[in-house]
This record gives structure tokens, sequence and C-alpha cells, in this order.
């Protein structure tokens, strides 16, 4: 027997409906209050003459004032994650399986590896906004850097 969350997406209901999103997921986001979700995926023909200049955004260095959450369902990438106080950036290779909590007011970029793809779920306690602040002198004195900071206790 297999018992596995149904996709909910409109069709013949004889097929599988797999969403394949595994319990251990659903439990992550129940235990941290994250009630919407959404699935990105980057990839050159998918995203055509957007493609470029995604990634480009992507790997300029920001902060987001909410927890960014990543359930990768396929493909890999690099989350690269910046030390405090030291400035140095901390490497985090990511692959189909991975879940990734990038606390708010971390600041991060993030850039596809060799294989150009990723799919990934993306989970949020409220409405997704997804914005990212460049750092800068103002994003250092932000509120969510500001409690970033104080979470890990260092001045």
């Amino acid at each position: 027997m297999r018992a596995f969350y149904f996709d909910n997406i409109p069709g013949d209901q004889r097929l599988l409906h797999d969403s394949g999103i595994p319990n251990q997921v659903d439990t992550v986001a129940k235990e941290r209050s994250y009630r919407n979700s959404d699935i990105m995926t980057i990839t050159k023909d998918g995203l055509g003459d957007l493609y470029e200049a995604k990634l480009k955004s992507f790997y300029e260095e920001h902060m987001h004032e909410d927890d960014e959450i990543r359930y990768i369902l396929e493909g890999s990438g690099f989350w690269d994650i910046r030390e405090h106080p030291s400035d140095s950036w901390i490497r985090c290779q990511i692959d189909a399986g991975d879940l990734l909590v990038i606390p708010a007011g971390i600041y991060h970029r993030f850039t596809l590896d060799e294989n150009d793809m990723i799919k990934a779920l993306r989970l949020s306690k409220d409405e997704s906004k997804w914005t990212p602040f460049k750092r800068d002198s103002s994003t250092d004195v932000h509120p969510s850097r500001v409690d970033y900071l104080k979470g890990i206790a260092v001045n």
C-alpha cells in the first residue's frame, strides 16, 4: 500500500495524483505555521527570455522580511549564506529531497548549478511576499536584519 498527499489538480480521477510532497514537509509546515505554498520551477525553457535576468537577480546579495523555505522536488543548485560577523560566504549545495529554511534577515543569494534546473515547493506563513531587499546600509538596520542578529546573539 502507498499513501500520499493528493495533488488537487483537476483531471482524470483514476490517475495517481501524487503531489510528491512527503509527510515530513507537511509536519514541518504545521510545526512552523506555514499555511501557504506554491511550486517554483526555474529552467531556460520555462522562463524563456527572462531566464538570464532572473538568475542574475537571484544571485544579487539580498535578504527577506520572512523566512525563505524551500523543499527541493527536482534539480539542484546553491544557496550562498553570508556568515556574520566574518562576512564570509557559506555555500549550501541543495538537491532533490532537501528542505532548506533561510531565516528572515540573513543575507544570501542563489544560483543553479551546472544542471540548470530546479523545481521547489515554496512555503510561507502568510501571503507570499518574496520581496528581496538588496544589501546596503538601509538593510543593515532593517527590523528583520536586527531581529536576526539578536536571534543569533551577535552585535
